[in-house]
């Protein structure tokens, strides 16, 4: 990968919607090898695709939540990150060291609508049982920047 990729995948970052023009003209190529480009860090894995990204925020999804995962027996990550990537309220999810399995990041309308969430993950049938906290205030939020 050289420094016209890296610049390639920068614009794609923060714009995942830019053409192959406004990609050419940010680094000097044409439409037809940006899109060359492009193809090439697709094929490589650099890329992985588009998609959009939406704000929960703004669908008013405000109540949030950090959920510890318990889990029955071993649970290798890959299972779990298939049994949870359904529940659309998991924003985000990782395995952990110590007693929990895994932490889960959830957003949510309201105190309802996480009950409803959190059950859904507690009804798959490798989670033993969750342990929840409530985001009472956000004090700052590097990755959100």
């Amino acid at each position: 990968m050289d420094h016209t990729d890296e610049e390639i995948v920068t614009l794609l970052m923060a714009d995942g919607r830019a053409t192959f023009s406004e990609i050419g003209d940010a680094v000097g190529l044409s439409a037809p090898a940006a899109k060359r480009r492009v193809d090439r860090l697709l094929e490589r894995g650099v890329l992985k695709g588009f998609t959009a990204v939406i704000d929960p925020r703004a669908l008013g999804w405000t109540t949030e939540a950090y959920v510890e995962v318990f889990c029955q027996g071993t649970v290798s990550p890959a299972d779990l990150k298939r049994s949870l990537q359904h529940v659309p309220e998991v924003v985000s999810a990782a395995t952990v060291s110590g007693a929990a399995d895994a932490v889960l990041h959830l957003l949510a309308r309201d105190n309802q609508h996480l009950e409803r969430a959190i059950e859904r993950v507690r009804d798959e049938p490798n989670v033993d049982h969750t342990e929840s906290v409530i985001v009472l205030s956000r004090l700052f939020d590097r990755a959100r920047a």
